[in-house]
């Protein structure tokens, strides 16, 4: 299930957008401020009021008149988020859009329209799977049943709470393939917030040990889990790992007496292995990216703000090429990032840039630059023509 579109209105410093045409391996440069974080967060928004509600998820924002776009008004004015991906029902694969569009009633949030869509056959308009407002809607329940007409659907009115999203409640029935399958993507979703902090020292036992989670603080956990069932994903991770970071040749997640799991690293020049906490971060951060990255069951979508921090520039290159072997292996990723020596390893076709004027942010894509993509294919790398200005609008400084 790979994002095609993202259109935004409204939210945050994104006034009016459309980035179209996503690849499975985005990376996106932008100054401080320009809404590199905000962009991501609008997949973190879905993921928090699909956990919990909107009220809920913008609370954590600042709330509504926060998460508007500056110069709206909070009492006309309202926030819209729409999705377009590709998905395979009853064996065809569908341009599926999900819609979704939250405004402000007397200080309370409410959903105001939530629709989801697709295209029965090759010609007509999309067809509403999913159309509610204001708590009040319906879910189609036959929808793979191509051979009947869009009249004979069969429609099941629902009721949900006016901040809750329709898709939490209808996406638990199987029998509502595309809100069901919706649900699923989000929950899935992985918008990394990784501190190493969180990441070092003993763990109890008990907790997530298939998937690091956003923070890696079970990142023993999941350690020893691929190390017990996934053997020789683990050798992988530690093969790469002894390439990367000299001097480490191994990585043991060890239950200590006391019962919790910690994370020992050998150095080829000792013999007693070392204690996560006494290891460099960019050691710490480098694992836990190739943890990450080499799940045997890849995200759906994997969000990464600045993965060079703390890490050898030399390393950039490679690393890359890990987020890119993440992406073709069906997990798409979107990274941002402040490093040339990263960008020196992408394609024209992956990278972004964004400008902020004016309160507002715009979006820039490298391939439609005719003098950046003129340079790319004379053989220059976009990390030096960034640092050499050609990235309009953005001071790599």
């Amino acid at each position: 299930m790979k994002i095609e579109s993202i259109r935004l209105k409204n939210f945050k410093a994104f006034r009016d957008v459309y980035l179209k045409d996503l690849p499975s391996f985005m990376v996106v440069v932008g100054a401080n401020g320009s809404g590199k974080s905000t962009l991501f967060d609008v997949f973190g928004f879905l993921h928090d009021c699909l956990k919990g509600n909107v009220r809920q998820a913008l609370d954590k924002r600042g709330r509504f008149a926060e998460v508007l776009s500056r110069g709206c008004d909070p009492v006309q004015d309202s926030i819209h988020i729409e999705l377009q991906y590709r998905m395979e029902i009853s064996n065809v694969e569908r341009l599926v859009t999900y819609s979704l569009e939250i405004g402000d009633r007397k200080g309370a949030p409410v959903v105001l329209k939530e629709l989801l869509r697709y295209k029965r056959g090759r010609y007509g308009s999309p067809y509403h799977f999913l159309s509610f407002s204001n708590g009040e809607g319906y879910a189609i329940t036959n929808e793979e049943d191509f051979h009947k007409t869009d009249d004979e659907l069969e429609r099941e009115e629902q009721k949900v709470a006016p901040d809750t999203l329709a898709i939490k409640g209808v996406g638990q029935f199987e029998r509502f393939t595309a809100a069901s399958a919706f649900r699923r993507l989000i929950e899935n979703w992985h918008v990394s917030d990784f501190h190493i902090s969180a990441a070092r020292g003993r763990k109890d036992v008990a907790g997530e040990t298939e998937h690091l989670t956003e923070s890696g603080d079970n990142l023993p956990l999941v350690a020893r889990y691929l190390h017990e069932q996934h053997p020789e994903v683990f050798k992988n991770i530690l093969a790469t790992m002894s390439r990367r970071v000299p001097g480490v040749s191994s990585v043991e997640p060890k239950q200590m007496d006391d019962g919790y799991l910690s994370l020992r690293f050998q150095d080829g020049s000792f013999k007693t292995p070392f204690l996560d906490r006494y290891v460099s971060d960019g050691t710490i951060k480098m694992f836990a990216y190739l943890v990450l990255l080499h799940d045997p069951r890849p995200h759906p979508l994997l969000c990464v703000e600045e993965p060079e921090n703390q890490l050898y520039p030399q390393l950039m290159m490679e690393l890359a090429e890990e987020f890119r072997s993440y992406a073709n292996r069906g997990g798409q990723v979107f990274v941002t990032t402040h490093s040339p020596d990263f960008l020196n390893a992408l394609e024209l076709d992956e990278v972004c840039w964004l400008v902020k004027s004016q309160g507002r942010t715009e979006i820039h894509r490298a391939r439609d630059h005719a003098q950046i993509a003129a340079y790319v294919g004379e053989g220059d790398q976009l990390g030096y023509l960034w640092k050499q200005g050609f990235f309009d609008g953005v001071d790599p400084q």
